[in-house]
């Protein structure tokens, strides 16, 4: 019972302020919408909650629908407590939001306005989260395997100062349409289902998805990343310099 409830809790707060249902496509039959009965009760398998959780608290929906990526890493940071810039609209407090992660910096690796266009690459991805405390590695699933990417995902999943996110294509997952990005949530090992916290919540509700589908759907070229696979990002909050003896 206790555990129901924390899960009940975990759902609310992931989603909170998310936009009528009514509006949302309808889901392949299967994938697992996390709302529905089943879907809290694979949130319910040992450790799913320890990544769900932060997570849930600083989800996002993307503002354009160009902005999957800015969401997804907003979303990674605030959950990783990386210290943030200044944000006028909630001063005196700081938090990333999607007007204030993209700045110069930035610019320098995907300018607003082709980001604005056509979205951000994988590997454009891991550049940009570079320029922040953390450090981002980038596999592709052409350069990886399903193995490795489970065992990747297990290892980063609900520990401290780690997080994930994942490229894919929504037809692979037989979703509408296109090249997508969005945080990875929890991972139930008795049915190997991963938890996709879907950025677009105006469109699908976070969904729980076969290993083997989500690879497959990374496994796909992106003609926007010179044909590259998509693939994941494993972010790390990046280790302090030690302090030099005296």
């Amino acid at each position: 019972m206790f555990g129901r409830v924390i899960s009940g809790i975990a759902v609310a707060l992931g989603l909170l302020g998310a936009v009528a249902r009514a509006d949302t496509l309808p889901l392949p039959a299967d994938l697992v919408d996390l709302t529905s009965p089943r879907g809290e009760r694979l949130l319910q398998a040992p450790d799913a909650l320890e990544a769900y959780v932060p997570l849930s608290v600083h989800f996002v929906t993307q503002k354009t629908q160009a902005y999957c990526s800015v969401a997804s890493m907003v979303t990674v940071l605030n959950a990783l407590g990386v210290p943030a810039p200044a944000s006028p609209e909630y001063a005196p407090y700081r938090t990333f939001t999607q007007d204030n992660f993209l700045d110069e910096r930035t610019d320098a690796v995907l300018p607003r306005s082709t980001l604005a266009k056509q979205g951000m690459t994988l590997d454009e991805m891991g550049r940009v989260l570079a320029l922040y405390p953390v450090e981002a590695e980038v596999h592709h699933a052409g350069d990886s395997s399903l193995e490795a990417f489970r065992a990747a995902a297990r290892e980063h999943l609900g520990q401290d100062g780690r997080a994930m996110i994942v490229n894919y294509l929504r037809e692979g997952l037989g979703q509408q349409r296109g090249g997508h990005h969005s945080p990875l949530a929890a991972y139930d090992p008795g049915t190997d289902q991963f938890l996709i916290l879907d950025v677009a919540r105006y469109k699908y509700p976070p969904v729980w998805v076969k290993a083997a589908k989500l690879f497959a759907a990374m496994d796909t070229p992106d003609h926007d990343n010179q044909g590259r696979t998509r693939g994941y990002v494993l972010v790390r909050v990046r280790a302090a310099a030690p302090t030099p003896a005296n």
